[in-house]
């Protein structure tokens, strides 16, 4: 099968599944982004500078998103843990599979091998979102991702505000994050329970040194488990999760501003420093 003539701006999404024949299912996490403006919307938030030449997506559903970005990349992969939708992608697209444009990826985007891609734009699974944006942040390509909105809003908060947390921490450790836009349920067939948004990735390094990652990413998560507490409290109360061998030799290592405050007051570049003293101070193991 040859690609059908595309609709005015794209394919039309409803006229996807209806070839597709599919409906979405919310138990299969199948939210299918259904509003044309948006989806012409996405791929433009990339930088301006983004290498567009290997754009990756996960999830890639019915294909509307995979034909925006078709127009905007010299290749694309996809992504698609479905069998019948990867299926459906490659017949829908059968000219671009051809010329080498498009390859179907049939499998779980936390598991199966990822190609060298220049930049990642998705609407990415909700129950699994949190677990792939872990997996890209890290290869330091620029993403645009959405989110269920409360998420997004969580990893572009600043210190001190509520939604500042471990999330916001780890993020930000690897890129500059911008939630570009809101995107209400009713762009969604089947509707979400809640909003979304897009979030744009810029990567970058830290403003700050880091000797051990893993540590500093795991120092992170057992502070925020303790969020209430002061930050000296909070080093004695998770060494079972940090793997602090003598929480309390940090604790008389790091300064009294930083250990009489909550951890959602501390920037991440403070994080980080109080992690290298912890590090320094006391002897540090796998934890849990």
């Amino acid at each position: 099968m040859t690609d059908p003539a595309p609709d005015a701006g794209g394919r039309d999404p409803d006229r996807l599944r209806e070839r597709a024949g599919v409906r979405g299912d919310p138990d299969r996490d199948q939210h299918f982004l259904v509003d044309d403006r948006v989806l012409d919307r996405v791929a433009e938030y990339l930088p301006a500078d983004a290498d567009r030449s290997h754009l990756l997506e996960v999830g890639g559903g019915t294909g509307a998103l995979t034909d925006r970005l078709l127009a905007v990349a010299d290749r694309v992969t996809v992504v698609e843990r479905d069998p019948d939708l990867a299926a459906f992608l490659r017949e829908e697209f059968a000219d671009a599979v051809a010329d080498g444009r498009l390859d179907v990826v049939e499998g779980d985007a936390l598991s199966v091998e990822l190609p060298d891609f220049t930049a990642c734009v998705s609407n990415l699974p909700y129950g699994v979102s949190s677990e792939i944006a872990f997996r890209l942040l890290p290869l330091k390509r620029p993403l645009v991702l959405m989110f269920q909105v409360e998420f997004a809003e969580r990893m572009v908060a600043e210190a001190g505000t509520p939604e500042y947390g471990r999330l916001s921490v780890s993020a930000q450790h690897y890129a500059d994050v911008e939630l570009v836009e809101r995107v209400p349920r009713e762009a969604f067939d089947p509707q979400p329970r809640v909003d979304s948004a897009l979030v744009r990735c810029t990567p970058r390094d830290p403003a700050y040194a880091v000797d051990d990652e893993a540590f500093f990413l795991r120092f992170v998560k057992a502070l925020f488990t303790q969020r209430r507490k002061t930050v000296r409290n909070a080093v004695r109360n998770t060494a079972h999760i940090s793997g602090l061998a003598d929480p309390d030799a940090v604790v008389a290592a790091a300064d009294e501003d930083v250990l009489s405050v909550r951890p959602g007051d501390l920037p991440p570049a403070a994080f980080a420093a109080l992690a290298g003293t912890a590090r320094a101070a006391s002897e540090v193991g796998e934890g849990q």
